[in-house]
């Protein structure tokens, strides 16, 4: 949050279709009921999930209106980590919430590899939550 600024947080969530950008979603929106943050969700192909970029659409806009929120979900095209970081900057978002990945059976997090680009490449704040569930 800026210093001196008394508004709410504007968060980009992406999902892209892993159990782990789940978790980060539904993390966010019940942030954002709690909060007043102002949450928008950018769906990305993820090469390594299965699931349909549109039923994300459809499942992300839904976990929004359940929670009453404004349903503002976009399909982004082209490579994933740079769609997510171009959006996050050219509209200032205050943060990017992703799927941090899982624990390695060592103890290690491993991060795919949508995350592991936008750390390295976002000027925006950077919050990954990891399913620790699984």
């Amino acid at each position: 949050m800026r210093d001196g600024d008394t508004h709410d947080m504007k968060v980009l969530v992406g999902i892209g279709g892993a159990d782990d950008s789940l978790v980060a979603l539904e993390e966010s929106v019940r942030r954002a009921v709690d909060t007043g943050d102002s949450l928008t969700v950018g769906v990305v192909a993820n090469p390594e999930s299965n699931r349909d970029p549109s039923a994300l659409v459809d499942a992300a806009t839904a976990a929004l209106a359940d929670a009453g929120l404004p349903t503002d979900v976009r399909e982004l095209s082209g490579d994933p980590g740079s769609a997510l970081v171009e959006v996050a900057e050219s509209e200032d978002f205050d943060q990017i919430v992703l799927g941090g990945g899982k624990r390695s059976p060592m103890g290690k997090i491993k991060l795919g590899h949508i995350a592991e680009f936008v750390l390295l490449n976002s000027r925006t704040s950077v919050k990954l939550v990891r399913d620790d569930a699984g």
